[in-house]
């Protein structure tokens, strides 16, 4: 368990995050979101994740099995985030999908949509591969910190503007594999 203090040369500042979303309510809103997922493609034959990196990996595992269509999985990795605790705008990408996305479906699995330019950058970096189709599905919203219009197809929760920690979201790579979203206080 986190403990106050210095944590990969930040602080933070608590040790058992507040839950702002429990875990049954995500489990409850990740089966409605697979639901309306595998509604909409039904028709579509394979449909293509691409999970963002490191963020999304709990809720592209739990949102892809609970899908009834069939899926393939890809990642990709980007990075907006400095060294402090708010993102820095400028998006750099990490790590791009390997296998071929062309004339395919896709939907862009984030686990956090705070400005919006890491989606924006997402959204045209793979239109850049020429897929048939791309949504977006977002576990989580700041909704209030927007500041480029994005579309977000599939939202689990809009959330406040708080650092949020938890089902894969994480605080200097803390506090990612809690079952639950809580909220920390950086201290950076």
């Amino acid at each position: 368990m986190l403990t106050s203090g210095s944590v990969s040369g930040k602080n933070v500042s608590q040790a058992n995050p507040e839950a702002l979303i429990k875990e049954d309510e995500i489990d409850a809103r990740v089966r409605e979101l697979a639901k309306q997922i595998s509604e909409d493609y039904e028709d579509c034959g394979e449909i293509v994740l691409v999970g963002v990196l490191k963020g999304a990996f709990i809720f592209l595992a739990d949102l892809s099995r609970r899908l009834t269509i069939p899926r393939a999985i890809e990642f990709i990795a980007v990075s907006s985030y400095g060294s402090g605790s708010r993102s820095s705008g400028a998006v750099r990408l990490v790590m791009d999908v390997r296998g071929s996305i062309e004339g395919r479906h896709i939907v862009i699995v984030e686990d956090i949509v705070d400005t919006g330019h890491t989606l924006k950058y997402l959204i045209g970096l793979i239109k850049s591969h020429r897929p048939a189709s791309v949504k977006t599905c977002a576990l989580v919203r700041k909704a209030e910190r927007a500041e480029v219009d994005v579309e977000v197809d599939y939202l689990g929760f809009d959330i406040p503007d708080k650092w949020v920690v938890g089902y894969g979201l994480d605080y200097a790579e803390h506090n990612r594999t809690l079952p639950y979203i809580g909220i920390v206080t950086p201290a950076d």
